[in-house]
């Protein structure tokens, strides 16, 4: 079974769990680094998340994994907050964070450049709106967008 087939199975199991527990789950993971696999979860709350919160959710997903069985060798489990450059994914994640720093990359050069980093403007019908630090306003097509996720501010 491939690791986005993976990851997206682990969704499935995770989100009633994170939803009951009024948390949100921001992403699974599975990859391997050097010889060992990982899976891992990231969940959130407004406020941010704390220990008791991972450990909660590992311990309630750690049950389900071992009963469900969908990963055939050994792997690490974490679950954890996205941090401070938490991914913004969902529609959700780009009108709940608009006002704030991003950072997005391209699969492809707009404007001769793939990195662009701005104020969050939200989420238009044409893709996600950006004011750049010159002041210019960019629109990103939501399918052009390899990565994007809240920017450090110093």
């Amino acid at each position: 079974m491939g690791k986005s087939k993976i990851a997206g199975q682990v969704e499935d199991f995770t989100k009633p769990i994170v939803e009951s527990m009024n948390l949100e789950l921001v992403e699974v993971e599975f990859v391997k680094e050097g010889a060992q696999w990982y899976l891992r979860v990231y969940i959130d709350k407004p406020g941010g998340v704390d220990l008791d919160d991972c450990q909660a959710v590992s311990e309630r997903l750690d049950k389900i994994l071992d009963e469900k069985d969908p990963i055939p060798h050994s792997y690490i489990l974490e679950v954890s907050s996205p941090g401070i450059e938490r991914p913004l994914k969902k529609d959700e994640d780009f009108q709940r964070f608009s006002g704030r720093l991003v950072a997005v990359s391209t699969y492809t050069p707009i404007n001769g450049t793939k990195k662009f980093t701005g104020q969050l403007q939200g989420l238009t019908e044409e893709g996600v709106k950006l004011e750049l630090d010159t002041g210019m306003e960019i629109i990103i097509p939501r399918d052009k967008i390899a990565s994007a996720k809240l920017a450090v501010e110093f």
